[in-house]
């Protein structure tokens, strides 16, 4: 590991100008790329403490052996420079957009003498004209076959018309109209460059002349009684207008533009793609990248209209492009855009109208594409091993964390605070063992004490559920130990409800995970030691920078990037975030649903806040006298007979049920029922709630 002060540039060597610069290693490989409008004050930010440094930024200045840069004139030209470097060096700390899947483009060979059209892949050639991407190649080979019979154009590969042209008889196509036979001489070469050309400015979205077109000949044949040019004519009408149909008008007004949207996390980011020509869905493609250093979303925005458009011709930049953020600053990426394209281009975030809406559909495109790439990744067993053996790794463990439980606090502003417990077990979501907690008295200020109370809690009924089952080391069916009266189990009907399902509480994890960083982490471990608990791991995930604290250590573990580990915490730390929210959210809509006090006649928010506040819950006010009601401030006796008689009115709430056990629970404790169950997951794009005053 280097030390950055070792090759950090002398004071007045970098320049205060715009300019890129270079990290190299210590074998003169380029690590990392990027641009600024001042090469002084931005390389400065590398070479500050390194505690104030974000963690992926730290592992790439303590890599870099060597810094280097390259002055020019404007921003638009480090733009242009950066893009031109990370292309040629592939640094591994740069934001790298690899696509999901290889997409399908409608190509027309332009370059060639009798241009042909063709399913193409990968990359793109100079002189071939693309259309699409596409989601399946059929769908192109559809929309090629009702088109070729208005414009036939050569579809044949090189070996097929050579041979054509040797024997001098057309393939099938040209036998039945779908191909102009240039092979055979039925067509000279510029007619059929033209009929390329008119293909190519269909498949754009100039459909209107060439319909126009065909329906003014099939009138002027009808009226000469050419009854069957006319029908062939109709036939071709009819395949514009189905080839038309295949892609549905989203915008009016014949609008040219891409709509990208993001969804991200801490550690991955997806990237969605709607190109629209003339108003209609022309292509779709999606991008999933490896945050590998601390970025906005306006950069990941950047990064993105540089992977679009940075080997594109200019005709492939359309007139508008929406984006969910803007760059920053914005100008010289227009700048560089509009030089791509030769004319203006207008790069914005939709506001208002069918633009918005449409920027809504693509944005949830882009997360489900994360989504969907999280759990292929979360699937697989190979990775979920790699998982489980680099955490215990990292922190020390004697063999992997099977069980895993995440503990995390949620509140607004000290109100309606509760806890959840998610389970992974293997790697994997064990929902039917989640449990929420209710926390009251003053550890719903502090979320270190009321992450204590809440270790605390499911800890003491996990001894408990002990006690009576028989000491065992593990608590897992098949798991060796010694009882008290010698068996080397617990006897299944002793960690199983009579219907078969697990007792709350009954197993106990190998790792305890809490969200947050060393402060909760003391407290969790402080709960576990009063109870006189040693045989399991805690840690804590600090969400800011990602970092891995455990009980007693000054410093985190920080886990590599690409770090299976580190993704599986992080996937357990946000499902226990979610599941906490989700539980707070419903609480505080029920505590705002009506009650009897609302129709208590004189009765205002004041008093009946005052009267909750007194007694701590409708059910204790419901059980108190009315001179214990008159003990209250602003409550006089006649207000309290009326309030007796409106509780008394009101059929009091049936008690909350375990549904994993049938019992009837307390009011501090809840298993994951229907309003709270996991279902599926929240796109980790969502905003993070905890950022403002929810948490």
């Amino acid at each position: 590991m280097a030390d950055p002060s070792s090759y950090r540039p002398k004071p007045g060597e970098i320049p205060d100008s715009p300019g890129v610069y270079r990290f190299r290693d210590e074998h003169r490989r380029v690590i990392y790329v990027g641009k600024a409008k001042s090469l002084r004050q931005r390389l400065a930010n590398y070479f500050q403490d390194l505690a104030g440094l974000h963690p992926r930024t730290r592992s790439m200045v303590t890599t870099a052996a060597s810094v280097e840069w390259t002055v020019v004139s404007t921003e638009v030209e480090a733009l242009q420079l950066e893009y031109s470097w990370i292309k040629e060096y592939d640094p591994r700390f740069n934001v790298k957009y690899r696509d999901d899947k290889s997409y399908p483009y409608l190509a027309v060979t332009m370059n060639e003498e009798f241009p042909r059209v063709q399913v193409m892949r990968g990359h793109k050639k100079k002189g071939v004209r693309y259309f699409g991407p596409y989601a399946h190649a059929w769908a192109i080979r559809d929309t090629v076959d009702l088109l070729l019979r208005v414009f036939p154009v050569r579809t044949c590969s090189a070996g097929v018309f050579k041979n054509a042209a040797r024997t001098g008889r057309p393939c099938l196509l040209g036998y039945i109209g779908k191909c102009s036979a240039p092979c055979v001489d039925r067509v000279s070469a510029e007619d059929h460059r033209e009929l390329a050309e008119e293909f190519c400015d269909f498949m754009a979205g100039r459909t209107g002349t060439y319909l126009r077109r065909l329906e003014k000949q099939m009138t002027e044949a009808a009226e000469d009684m050419e009854y069957e040019r006319a029908a062939r004519l109709r036939d071709d009408i009819g395949a514009l207008k189905k080839a038309m149909e295949k892609n549905a008008v989203v915008l009016a007004d014949a609008t040219d533009a891409d709509l990208i949207a993001v969804a991200e996390d801490e550690l991955e980011a997806a990237v969605q793609i709607f190109h629209v020509r003339g108003g209609r869905v022309r292509g779709q493609r999606g991008w999933v990248t490896d945050k590998v250093e601390e970025i906005t979303t306006g950069a990941l925005v950047e990064h993105a209209l540089q992977q679009l458009y940075g080997e594109e011709s200019g005709d492939a930049v359309p007139r508008e492009v929406l984006v969910p953020a803007l760059p920053d600053p914005v100008e010289p990426v227009q700048q560089w855009l509009t030089g791509r394209r030769g004319s203006g281009v207008s790069l914005r975030i939709p506001q208002r109208g069918d633009k918005k809406a449409l920027m809504e559909t693509v944005e949830r495109n882009a997360q489900q594409a994360l989504v969907l790439h999280k759990t292929k990744r979360a699937s697989d067993l190979t990775t979920r091993s790699r998982a489980l053996e680099e955490i215990s790794d990292a922190l020390g463990l004697d063999s992997a964390p099977l069980r895993i439980e995440c503990y995390d606090i949620s509140h607004l502003q000290g109100d309606d605070v509760v806890a959840s417990m998610v389970v992974f077990e293997d790697g994997l979501a064990r929902k039917s063992e989640y449990r929420r907690f209710q926390i009251k008295g003053f550890a719903g200020q502090d979320d270190v004490r009321s992450m204590h109370e809440v270790i605390t809690r499911r800890f003491r009924r996990y001894l408990a559920e002990k006690e009576r089952t028989g000491e065992w080391t593990d608590g897992r069916d098949g798991a060796e130990g010694t009882a008290p009266d010698g068996l080397t189990e617990p006897p299944a009907s002793t960690l199983t409800e009579d219907d078969g399902r697990p007792k709350r509480f009954a197993y106990p994890p190998q790792l305890v995970v809490v969200d947050g960083g060393a402060p909760q982490v003391a407290a969790a471990r402080r709960a576990l030691d009063e109870l006189g608990i040693d045989d399991i791991a805690v840690c804590g995930l600090a969400k800011r920078l990602e970092e891995v604290w455990l009980p007693g250590d000054d410093d985190p573990v920080v886990l590599p990037r690409t770090s299976e580990g580190l993704y599986l915490l992080q996937r357990v730390r946000d499902e226990a975030h979610r599941f906490a929210i989700t539980y707070q959210r419903a609480k505080r809509a029920k505590r705002f649903r009506s009650s009897p006090l609302d129709d208590v006649p004189g009765l205002g928010d004041t008093r009946r806040q005052a009267l909750i506040k007194h007694f701590g819950s409708l059910k204790k006010l419901r059980s108190a006298t009315i001179d214990q009601i008159c003990d209250v401030p602003g409550i006089g006796r006649k207000t309290a007979e009326t309030i007796v008689a409106a509780l008394a009115r009101a059929a009091p709430a049936a008690p909350a049920v375990n549904t994993a056990t049938g019992e009837i629970m307390d009011d501090t404790e809840e298993p994951a029922d229907s309003t709270g169950s996991p279902g599926e997951p929240v796109p980790t794009g969502a905003p993070d709630e905890r950022r403002g005053q929810e948490r």
